[in-house]
């Protein structure tokens, strides 16, 4: 079986999930923070929207430098309202699905790099890049949604099982 059919039904799970999950945030309390050295709830659910682009850039290109000023406002993407955020996810989703779908093995083996300026950040297989640098940093960051959204009394949503909200 060809490498991005096995990643996609991983992808399609975990990008159903994240959906599930930005739908809820509040855009009132958008400028909210657990903590001084947080993220804002608003600035971490439009970072989570802005993981899936990550995966459809890394197929595409055999790097990219952040430190290019035409690349710099590509990962700080501000929070507007939650509508727009699920159709910015949305986008991003369905860009890397495609991205990933057309990806040959050949493809997914090639290696991708992660630049600022003169500094290489990683290099590493595109397979790694979907997996741990897209999946599992969007879960990462996932997480901590969850935790800032029960935090503002937010039910969360069941994702790989029951929550304290959906147990009857």
């Amino acid at each position: 079986m060809p490498i991005a059919q096995m990643l996609l039904p991983e992808f399609d799970h975990e990008m159903a999930n994240t959906r599930r999950m930005l739908a809820l945030v509040p855009a009132a309390d958008a400028a909210w923070k657990p903590h001084p050295k947080s993220y804002a709830l608003g600035d971490l659910a439009a970072h989570i929207a802005t993981v899936p682009m990550w995966g459809r850039l890394a197929l595409e290109m055999p790097e990219l430098d952040l430190g290019s000023p035409a690349n710099a406002a590509i990962a700080t993407v501000p929070f507007t309202t939650t509508p727009e955020l699920l159709a910015r996810l949305d986008r991003n989703v369905d860009e890397a699905r495609a991205a990933l779908a057309a990806s040959s093995d050949a493809d997914l083996s090639a290696a991708w790099t992660l630049k600022n300026g003169a500094t290489t950040v990683f290099s590493m297989p595109r397979t790694a890049v979907m997996r741990g640098f897209v999946l599992s940093h969007m879960i990462h960051h996932r997480g901590q949604l969850s935790v800032y959204l029960r935090l503002r009394d937010v039910p969360l949503p069941s994702l790989y099982g029951p929550t304290a909200d959906t147990r009857r």
